[in-house]
């Protein structure tokens, strides 16, 4: 009987619509792409973008930048992050999330995982007094119980910058994710749930926090052009103080993604759509541990993640490498090296991790896989079926 094989590619985007095509060229036939070359009496895109975010999030303030991993860069200066100070951090994370701690001259202190792919919060509890702010990653589109994590951050007196490059539109009972803490940060990078190659944007209600930020993204003193920018008084008080770390957002990537913030809800339905054909195709697989989300947690997924529990590494690359011979790409977390973005903590050495062999265990058995709004529902369920069969016959073989 011939296998059944998938012929998408994984790495695929979708194009931007219409209405971002022709954003984008209105930009460029005006040549005002830089953040600060309106004429008087016009808004630039990237003040528009911030206004629309800022509004869409419920926040205050918005500030668009030119990444992701600037943002929380930028987020932990505006906080007072500097050098030799800790800073708390998931260990199931991607490397710009300590690259931003360690830019700083700050030190990652990480807080284990759990099986529910979350951060360990029992390990944060204990760890609480260790540093005065906490970089939380929602990593791959997974929120823990964020009224226990605020609890126990707000009484340890713990700032905490929300990572949503992975959650944007996603809630915790209602909340939207970056929301909870002082600041959330989203990526708008080609593979998230906005797109405009590399970029970054930053929320928050706190006027000092948004000016710090604002004059550190490189103002030139022209904060007042931006389109959700806090009173006078804000700025007075620090614009001698901040560093200019030029990381704004350009007026060409904020017109691509005004349009698709108007579609966002739209476009996360999707790929939500796609992660439960996957799921109810799974489900019920020998040796394959599926990862129960919670009734609070309205969730954004354009990824998909399963658990290999306590497989042998050989076994486990045998999934990997047979679905990948189907056309199915895994990626996994528990290799000794790095494959492009699947680095673990303990391979980020100059943060020095101490060990965490429960995370340890999750991590060895992590699979990971794209799930592109290119892909009809049709192809995630021969997606499902192509894992479930390889999965379940070396299941089946492990126990003989």
């Amino acid at each position: 009987m011939t296998q059944e094989s998938f012929t998408g590619n994984f790495t695929q985007t979708d194009p931007l619509p219409p209405e971002a095509e022709a954003a984008a060229l209105a930009v460029m036939r005006s040549g005002r792409l830089h953040r600060y070359g309106e004429v008087p009496g016009e808004a630039s895109e990237v003040s528009l973008l911030e206004r629309e975010f800022a509004d869409w999030a419920g926040a205050a303030y918005a500030l668009a930048v030119a990444s992701g991993g600037y943002a929380l860069a930028t987020a932990l200066r505006a906080l007072g992050v500097g050098p030799g100070d800790k800073v708390l951090t998931n260990a199931f994370t991607l490397a710009p999330v300590p690259g931003a701690i360690a830019s700083l001259g700050a030190v990652p202190v990480f807080v284990g995982v759990t099986e529910a792919l979350v951060i360990d919060l029992d390990d944060l509890a204990a760890k609480a007094g260790e540093a005065r702010v906490l970089l939380l990653s929602h990593m791959r589109g997974h929120i823990a119980d964020m009224d226990r994590l605020m609890a126990i951050c707000d009484a340890a007196g713990i700032a905490v910058v929300e990572d949503c490059a992975h959650t944007l539109g996603a809630r915790w009972n209602g909340v939207l994710s970056g929301r909870h803490g002082v600041i959330g940060a989203y990526s708008t990078q080609s593979y998230k749930h906005m797109n405009s190659g590399e970029g970054g944007l930053l929320v928050t209600d706190d006027a000092g926090l948004a000016a710090k930020m604002v004059l550190l993204s490189g103002s030139y003193m022209f904060y007042e052009r931006h389109g959700s920018v806090p009173p006078p008084e804000a700025f007075a008080a620090v614009r001698y103080d901040m560093p200019n770390i030029s990381g704004r957002m350009d007026n060409l990537r904020a017109a691509v993604l005004r349009p698709q913030l108007a579609a966002l809800d739209t476009r996360c339905a999707g790929w939500n759509a796609r992660y439960r054909a996957v799921e109810a195709g799974l489900r019920g697989t020998p040796g394959l541990t599926l990862i129960e989300r919670p009734a609070a947690e309205d969730y954004v997924m354009s990824s998909f993640q399963f658990l290999l529990l306590d497989w042998a590494e050989d076994d486990v690359r045998a999934v990997v490498d047979r679905c990948g011979a189907r056309g199915v790409a895994l990626k996994w977390f528990g290799a000794e090296e790095p494959h492009g973005f699947t680095s673990r903590y303990d391979h980020w050495h100059y943060a020095a991790p101490g060990p965490l062999p429960q995370s340890d265990r999750v991590l060895a058995g992590l699979i990971d896989m794209r799930l592109p709004l290119a892909f009809s529902l049709g192809d995630c369920a021969l997606i499902a079926r192509i894992i479930r069969e390889e999965v379940a016959g070396l299941a089946g073989s492990r126990q003989d």
